[in-house]
């Protein structure tokens, strides 16, 4: 089969269109035809060689596409050959055909072409296992979102308006604040002109007024690592959850543990693409509804042999692929809401933290 891969490290010229062996189908695996494969910052970082494939993974990149399933693993059931689907990967998106353990699939909505559906899988199973499974996020609660108009942080909006929260996010140009003011985002940060830290305590003061709590975010989605982690803590607030995904300031820095114990926050660090099957499974957008979702993209390539693809996204230079259509809230109301937080809470073996959140929640 053809396949994209990357013989050196390098720019855009480094990605080679190449054969390599076609993949077996093992047990409950399935094999997927690959229509479109979406293009993430890990497949350019692994271009660039600062990103290696897990132990035991591929080195063809892509870690989503849709496609056709081709041939079903033994002991899987719930899928048939022919049936368009999306898939979230650990590589070999970048080729003709890729073996995809079966739950790792997600159908592919009925308002989404296939060539959408692949920007799906990435995204939102990221921003569920960290907002919602990890992080606990509720229903009124706020969430800020570094990097607003990149495909995390235009997924972080919509899914978190969706549930009920309240969403600021931090942009380095209007064209992105207008972007993400129109996908739903209550406030909007341009950490060029200002300091998210003094601007998030600013924008939640009356809620946490009316709450008797100091002002400050409930949970952030944190893509930047070390350059924010000190003034990311002050942005939290009591009892705040700081989920780190991505270290583009870098990876070492100082923290005042005191300031972490006085106000109970939390801070954590993860990863999707390394994560044992079993979790991938887990977080592979759990909870979504076909129909819910519908994509946004800034460019698609096709590829005839001839040559091999761009070098995919560049820094800040482009806006996120997630959109899902505006729309009111579900109607079941808060309380199933806040009772569906909790379970994905204890299906996510939450820390001690969050335990004690959860506690106070269902007490209320």
């Amino acid at each position: 089969m053809r396949a994209i891969t990357i013989p050196n490290p390098g720019g855009p010229e480094a990605l080679v269109l190449d054969e390599a062996p076609a993949p077996e189908c093992p047990p409950g695996s399935v094999l997927v035809r690959v229509h479109t494969a979406g293009v993430n910052r890990a497949d350019v970082l692994q271009r660039q060689g600062h990103y290696d494939p897990p132990e035991g993974a591929t080195r063809i990149p892509g870690l989503e596409v849709s496609g056709t399933i081709v041939e079903l693993g033994a002991e899987v059931s719930g899928w048939e050959v022919g049936q368009e689907v999306a898939a979230l990967l650990t590589g070999g998106g970048y080729a003709e055909v890729v073996d995809v353990p079966a739950g790792q699939l997600l159908p592919v909505p009925e308002n989404l072409s296939l060539q959408e559906a692949a920007a799906l899988p990435e995204v939102l199973s990221t921003v569920h296992s960290n907002v919602f499974a990890a992080a606990g996020l509720l229903p009124g609660e706020w969430l800020l979102a570094h990097g607003g108009g990149s495909g995390i942080g235009t997924a972080a909006i919509q899914l978190a308006k969706a549930f009920g929260a309240k969403v600021a996010v931090t942009v380095g140009s209007q064209r992105k604040a207008d972007f993400c003011t129109e996908l739903g985002a209550d406030a909007v940060i341009n950490y060029r002109e200002e300091d998210f830290v003094e601007r998030i305590r600013e924008i939640t003061a009356a809620d946490a007024e009316a709450a008797g709590t100091r002002p400050g975010a409930n949970v952030i989605l944190d893509l930047i690592g070390a350059k924010y982690l000190e003034r990311n803590v002050k942005a939290l607030a009591d009892d705040g959850r700081l989920m780190i995904i991505g270290l583009q300031g870098g990876v070492k820095a100082e923290l005042n543990l005191n300031a972490l114990m006085r106000a109970r926050k939390s801070v954590m660090g993860t990863t999707l693409r390394a994560r044992a099957r079993a979790e991938r499974e887990r977080d592979r957008g759990r909870g979504l509804r076909g129909g819910d979702l519908r994509t946004r993209q800034g460019h698609a390539d096709r590829h005839d042999g001839q040559a091999a693809p761009r070098g995919g996204p560049r820094d800040g230079a482009r806006r996120g692929r997630t959109r899902p259509p505006r729309r009111d809230l579900p109607p079941h109301g808060r309380r199933a809401r806040r009772r569906h937080v909790l379970r994905a809470r204890r299906r996510a073996q939450a820390p001690q933290p969050a335990l004690r959140r959860r506690e106070r929640a269902e007490r209320r």
